[in-house]
């Protein structure tokens, strides 16, 4: 039985991060830090300048309850409800992937493109396959004021999540949810098609990092036997809603470079831009026609 938490608030974040640091909890400082400051309302600022201020009472039973399914290994993002992505706080729910900084390196391959277009056009319309929490397609509009997107998902939940997130940063006048497998129910031409598929292997899937395969919909990793067959999808039908000179933009795992190429070049595509991710590896191709 752990103890009880003391509820000022210096000795509660230390006690936290004790607790989590025991249970072998990678980032303990931070973990611990970032359920305190939620379930409490403080900032860091406080803790710094008033380690005695006293925690509400009840903010102590959520923190203990955070903490605990912290140490059952439940992520600490999916505990507080969103998460930080390209500067936006983005809510997350059980059918929606946690947004993971390799994805912002999609949002960074694509938005020089979307800012010219809008400049040239005065406008610039986005398709984003598998849309999620909205993660690819409401940095891009919150950063060009003319963009439009359109999110598609096969997911309700992730739709109620994307839509959500898109009214909560007031992009919602500029983001359509659509409830689509792909391309089925979408019309319209795009001067961009991104897309985060999913792209594990199907018999990798219980080998993902505890956190990834417990808590993050296996929808929205299973690529199929060889984590190719979305990209197969997307290639097979993309041209028919694509402008004259856009651009498809895909996430990748590190090691689809060649096979996503192969499969983008057999269609009449051409690779026009390789990004990688914080690691180094081959994340995100961009193509043409």
């Amino acid at each position: 039985m752990a103890d009880p938490l003391p509820a000022a608030l210096g000795p509660l974040l230390k006690a936290a991060r004790e607790r989590l640091a025991a249970a072998g909890i990678a980032d303990p400082a931070l973990d611990s830090r970032l359920i305190v400051e939620h379930f409490s309302g403080t900032t860091r600022t406080q803790a710094i300048a008033e380690p005695g201020q006293q925690v509400g009472d009840a903010a102590l039973p959520a923190i203990e309850l955070a903490l605990r399914r912290r140490v059952a290994g439940e992520p600490v993002h999916r505990i507080l409800g969103y998460r930080e992505f390209y500067g936006l706080r983005l809510s997350l729910s059980p059918e929606t992937l946690e947004p993971r900084p390799d994805t912002e390196t999609l949002v960074d391959a694509v938005l020089p493109f979307v800012r010219t277009i809008a400049e040239r056009q005065g406008e610039c319309r986005i398709l984003d396959l598998g849309t999620g929490t909205g993660a690819i397609a409401l940095p891009l509009l919150s950063a060009v004021p003319v963009a439009t997107a359109t999110g598609v998902d096969i997911s309700p939940d992730a739709l109620a999540t994307a839509a959500g997130n898109a009214r909560n940063l007031g992009l919602d006048g500029r983001f359509k949810a659509l409830h689509s497998n792909w391309f089925e129910k979408v019309s319209g031409r795009y001067h961009v098609i991104a897309s985060n598929p999913p792209y594990i292997p199907s018999r990798e899937i219980g080998n993902l990092q505890d956190e990834v395969r417990d808590f993050d919909p296996h929808r929205a990793l299973d690529g199929g036997v060889d984590g190719l067959d979305p990209y197969r999808v997307i290639v097979a039908e993309a041209a028919g809603f694509l402008e004259t000179q856009g651009k498809v933009a895909v996430e990748i795992g590190h090691t689809q470079k060649d096979e996503v190429t192969g499969i983008f070049a057999a269609a009449g595509y051409r690779l026009v831009g390789v990004h990688s991710d914080l690691g180094g590896n081959d994340r995100v191709l961009v193509f043409e026609r």
